[in-house]
């Protein structure tokens, strides 16, 4: 009798036993499921030709008067506009902005301004933009000549654009997901192993920078300035592994 009243402690005991091996055996069994993942970085790169361009700058007038410099500035445009409309721009295509003024003071000995005038500077800005980004290159470089004929034109830097960015961007992002899967499988392979289940994804930023470019940014980069660019995407992909 003393030996039996052991018997079912002793065999609850082992059964507790048991249970709690099977539960551990799972748990690490689960535990190292998760943590045998891969994390890998995958690229896409496309090269993209801007289909649009705007060229921009202003012209400058001075005179000795308000009304002097402000003539001066009227009698600038129509040679502007007969130039723009010899390289295929009609005039309600050329964009005028507001008139700007300043008087210019006299600076006296002691380096402050005086209230005396010396003459007073007018300018205006213009814009173009034309779906040939060849041809705003070309005036971008030929519209200083303009000064030969009377005309004191700021040109500044052309800006080259990408109509249909906002659709690219999703493919290339896709592009890059892609070959971030494909990297992962084949080190996966490498080490005898099958690849398992997308458990984190992140999108970098992306750079659109010039052709040939290496230039990068951790924000992300947006050229205006070259015509032919490179889109580059990247994202960071873990997986599990089988």
């Amino acid at each position: 009798m003393n030996e039996n009243k052991y018997v079912v402690p002793v065999i609850i005991l082992s059964f507790t036993l048991l249970i709690s091996v099977v539960m551990l055996s799972y748990t690490w069994k689960g535990n190292r499921k998760i943590n045998q993942t891969i994390t890998v970085t995958g690229s896409a790169k496309k090269e993209i030709v801007a289909d649009i361009g705007f060229l921009r700058g202003s012209i400058n007038a001075r005179g000795a008067t308000a009304e002097l410099a402000f003539n001066d500035l009227n009698s600038q445009k129509p040679v502007l506009i007969n130039y723009l409309e010899s390289k295929g721009f009609a005039k309600d295509k050329i964009e005028f902005f507001t008139v700007n003024n300043y008087p210019v003071y006299e600076i006296g000995p002691n380096g402050i301004s005086t209230n005396r005038i010396l003459e007073y500077n007018y300018s205006q800005r213009i814009e173009i933009q034309s779906n040939d980004v060849n041809k705003i290159k070309e005036i971008s470089l030929d519209i200083s000549s303009l000064v030969s004929k009377g005309v004191n034109f700021n040109v500044e830097n052309p800006e080259y654009y990408y109509s249909k960015l906002a659709d690219l961007k999703i493919e290339i992002q896709a592009e890059a997901a892609k070959d971030a899967k494909n990297r992962a499988e084949k080190i996966a392979e490498a080490t005898g192993r099958n690849l398992g289940v997308l458990t984190n994804a992140r999108m970098g930023v992306l750079q659109i920078t010039p052709k040939f470019s290496n230039m990068i940014s951790d924000y992300g980069m947006n050229d205006v300035s070259s015509i032919e660019k490179e889109i580059t995407a990247v994202v960071s992909a873990s997986f599990e592994i089988e």
